[in-house]
């Protein structure tokens, strides 16, 4: 039998996505959630075999529950459902460890399949765009770590969230910022760091966060200046 959570934070989805995988007998869904909190909460004490997360929540993000389930319990795999066709988003799924990004507009059986695939062992990700994740990673990461120095505690706070897969206006939703406020401080980010892209940020964050704590002590450093306490908030594309 195949374990399941699912998080969405529309209960009338998590209903109907429950019916379609439960419908053949190999598949249960052992718990749900409607928003991260709930889910970063409740899926460790399920163990699912899958988890399938909604993309964007009141709350944050489901590539940012992706990350930090994966990064505590590495046997689950995780794919992203989502309304948005989202390359950044695709980006960030895949540096978050998901297995695959699917839209919502993807047939019932298709998502079974999905779930099925994931749970033996696979990956739907789609090999050009796990490739060109690869390229970003290389022409994206920095030589130096300190220049995230350059950056004020509000940028670096921005571009943590910007890592974990959030929108600007999300970003602002979280910090109580005007949307236009937080484009600004992302200008500011790419311009200290010299990219170009919101994703090469995304990619520099999200590397310094993947350093393991016995190494140089740079992804110490990076970690307490998310907040000043040290506390992290911690595809198959179907087109």
């Amino acid at each position: 039998m195949i374990r399941v959570f699912l998080l969405d934070d529309h209960e009338v989805v998590r209903a109907g996505v429950k019916e379609l995988l439960e419908r053949d007998g190999d598949i249960v869904v052992v718990g749900e959630a409607g928003t991260a909190a709930a889910a970063l909460s409740r899926i460790p004490a399920v163990k699912p075999d899958v988890a399938v997360l909604d993309g964007r929540l009141p709350d944050g993000s489901g590539i940012e529950v992706c990350r930090q389930i994966r990064s505590r319990q590495a046997e689950i795999g995780a794919i992203i459902l989502t309304s948005y066709d989202d390359d950044d988003a695709l980006f960030s799924a895949i540096v978050a460890g998901a297995a695959g990004y699917v839209l919502k507009q993807i047939r019932g059986q298709e998502l079974v399949d999905a779930v099925r695939h994931v749970a033996g062992g696979g990956s739907l990700l789609d090999p050009l765009a796990t490739a060109k994740v690869m390229e970003r990673l290389r022409v994206g990461s920095p030589e130096e770590p300190d220049e995230f120095k350059r950056l004020t505690p509000q940028e670096r706070r921005i571009l943590v969230l910007v890592a974990e897969g959030l929108t600007n206006r999300q970003i602002g939703e979280r910090l109580k910022l005007a949307e236009k406020t937080v484009k600004n401080y992302m200008s500011n980010v790419l311009a200290k760091l010299g990219f170009e892209r919101r994703t090469q940020a995304a990619v520099f964050a999200s590397r310094l966060l993947e350093e393991p704590e016995s190494g140089s002590g740079e992804a110490k450093k990076v970690e307490a200046a998310q907040n000043g306490t040290g506390e992290w908030h911690a595809g198959w594309r179907h087109d």
